[in-house]
């Protein structure tokens, strides 16, 4: 059975969302509206922990896309979480992106702290 959680968290003007579980068909639509729901509150500024995904598939890309898409839309910023697997060289989430050739339209950290602390850096 396909599942997710997702915990929020908001430091300043940015929201965490951290999510854990598979990001998939069955639950990528939960993330979209989790998204949908923090723009519609005020929230534009937004950070998507994705280092406990272990699943991705094209649904759960397309959410983050969309995302991307809607935030900067409303001149917010989206960041996502992508921890490096030592082992692998790259977390699963990471590689989905990379084997896709999105992950370049994303602002890219190791943790939530990083993501935070960074000053604004132009994304295509």
């Amino acid at each position: 059975m396909t599942t997710i959680e997702v915990d929020e968290d908001e430091y300043g003007p940015w929201t965490v969302l951290r999510v854990q579980g598979e990001l998939d068909l069955v639950t990528s639509p939960g993330i979209r509206r989790r998204v949908h729901d923090a723009v519609a509150g005020g929230r534009h500024d937004l950070v998507i922990d994705l280092s406990a995904v272990r699943f991705c598939d094209s649904s759960g890309v397309g959410v983050l896309i969309a995302a991307r898409r809607l935030l900067r839309s409303c001149g917010g910023r989206l960041r996502l979480i992508l921890p490096e697997d030592a082992e692998a060289g790259d977390g699963h989430v990471g590689r989905v992106l990379s084997a896709l050739g999105v992950r370049r339209l994303f602002e890219v950290y190791e943790d939530v702290s990083g993501a935070l602390t960074e000053s604004d850096r132009s994304v295509p």
